[in-house]
């Protein structure tokens, strides 16, 4: 942590914070000050997050205990937010669904509606319910998590690749539409990060061998910041930590 926080005073909503990578930016984003939003769907893993924040002098956060997928519970919330806080800085599309590594034909109808439904849908909606409270601050980012799948597309991954492809296109789209705004929404792909989704695609990999989340903290944090000005970019975590 630097001298000065430098999200003091930023509205920040983190999904899949409960664990992985989500958990990682939300205490990184909590030591810098952030007053921090918190959605996953386990509240166990949440409340461990928030205590992590506090220990480490951050503010307590606001914990919702959602699936992504509740387009309904979505739009509750975005109306809550706006109650109680009137706007949103920083916006941190994190959650995400391996789905099932298999021929492309081999492909259950299920998973691969609901990998989509978590990847691209969900954030879809996320957009849709958080533009106008993102609208409301003075320089609001919005920072959604890809993968580098996207331009190997390697055989076996056809859902999680489509999934990660609408995303991104999801997201050029909005941020277009955003220039002359004062959002600016972007793509980051972490490259390779010690997560369970990885140890569940890569099951032999010694998970000592791959990087830690924290390892993409200062990523994140400089993404969320008033003075980002990058807008509808595909960023990789290693070019700025």
């Amino acid at each position: 942590m630097t001298d000065q926080r430098r999200l003091e005073g930023r509205i920040a909503l983190i999904t899949g914070a409960s664990r992985g990578i989500g958990a990682a930016v939300a205490k990184a984003f909590g030591a810098e000050g952030a007053q921090l939003i918190l959605l996953a769907r386990t509240v166990g893993g949440l409340e461990e997050v928030d205590d992590a924040v506090r220990q480490s002098g951050g503010l307590p956060a606001t914990l919702v205990p959602l699936d992504i997928t509740d387009g309904e519970g979505i739009d509750r919330m975005g109306a809550a937010l706006f109650e109680r806080f009137g706007k949103l800085d920083v916006l941190v599309g994190n959650a995400g669904s391996l789905g099932t590594l298999t021929p492309t034909s081999h492909v259950e109808p299920k998973i691969w509606q609901q990998t989509m439904d978590i990847n691209a849908t969900a954030n879809a909606r996320l957009i849709r319910s958080m533009d106008p409270l993102l609208r409301q601050s003075e320089a609001a980012r919005a920072i959604f998590v890809t993968s580098g799948i996207t331009t190997m597309t390697p055989p076996y991954w056809a859902a999680y690749a489509a999934s990660k492809a609408a995303l991104e296109a999801l997201v050029l789209c909005w941020a277009g539409e955003l220039n002359k705004t004062s959002i600016r929404a972007n793509l980051l792909d972490p490259g390779v990060v010690r997560t369970a989704m990885r140890a569940r695609a890569f099951p032999g990999e010694d998970p000592q061998t791959v990087p830690h989340p924290e390892a993409l903290a200062e990523a994140f944090i400089r993404m969320a910041l008033p003075e980002w000005t990058g807008n509808g970019e595909r960023i990789d975590a290693a070019s700025i930590t």
